[in-house]
């Protein structure tokens, strides 16, 4: 019996140095972004800086000089054997998210005495600023009839934070990695959120500043679009560019 091209295997070309041999059969398009998951630090929001944390911690005023001292130490503790232990697992439980940021600071013996206090700060709303354009992207996709979720490896909920901005009502789906006990780019998390959302990975953008953990996401499926680094909190991120890999709006 002859077969037909239903029957037959899809053709994978085979790749020389500068790419495939034989032209590849043209991939069908992409199917249109009905959802968008956002990571939460660096990404929509961002904390207030060291130097403001510090101050805001302590009971007694810090100098320039002193500060500068502080921050050194905050430096030099990141590359200590027992900091850097502390970091592994970091965002599978709110206990081991906590005592990863309680030994870093703690690390700076000026500080140990307040490694608590400054650990509250993040998981305090007040201390946390959304980017200047993280509202009118939010937006920007509601008028789109686009899904919104949150997915952040953080020890905590973030949706009082969210809420102190009046940002939670665009988000329906919020996946932190503590409440699941791993972290990214596990494709648990990214899944989970895709069906909190009623959507399928290859319909979802998964958008956030790690290359690892965030751009991960495109191993459960989803399409990533990961932000460059150093943005300065309170200043715009660069998430129109979100809206344009999305599309217009529908009229």
């Amino acid at each position: 019996m002859t077969s037909g091209p239903e029957d037959r295997m899809p053709y994978s070309p085979v790749c020389g140095p500068e790419g495939p041999i034989r032209p590849a059969v043209a991939a069908p398009r992409p199917a249109p972004v009905r959802a968008v998951l956002f990571d939460f630090s660096g990404t929509l929001f961002q904390i207030a800086s060291y130097a403001d944390r510090i101050r805001a911690a302590l009971p007694h005023p810090v100098g320039d000089h002193a500060m500068d001292a502080l921050l050194t130490g905050l430096e030099a503790g990141l590359s200590d054997p027992e900091v850097a232990a502390a970091q592994h697992g970091r965002d599978v439980s709110a206990a081991a998210h906590r005592r990863a940021f309680t030994t870093w600071y703690g690390s700076v013996p000026a500080l140990a005495p307040y490694a608590g206090a400054l650990y509250e700060q993040l998981r305090t709303p007040a201390h946390w600023l959304p980017y200047a354009d993280a509202g009118e992207a939010l937006a920007g996709l509601a008028d789109r009839g686009i899904a919104v979720g949150v997915v952040s490896d953080v020890g905590w909920d973030l949706r009082p934070t969210f809420a102190r901005h009046r940002l939670d009502g665009y988000i329906g789906a919020w996946v932190h990695s503590y409440e699941h006990r791993t972290e990214k780019p596990d494709p648990l998390l990214f899944r989970h959120a895709c069906r909190l959302l009623d959507v399928e990975p290859g319909q979802t953008l998964m958008v956030g500043d790690h290359p690892a953990k965030d751009g991960g996401g495109a191993g459960a499926g989803l399409r990533s679009y990961v932000l460059p680094s150093g943005a300065t909190p309170g200043c715009r991120r660069g998430l129109d560019a979100v809206l344009r890999l999305v599309g217009p709006a529908v009229a």
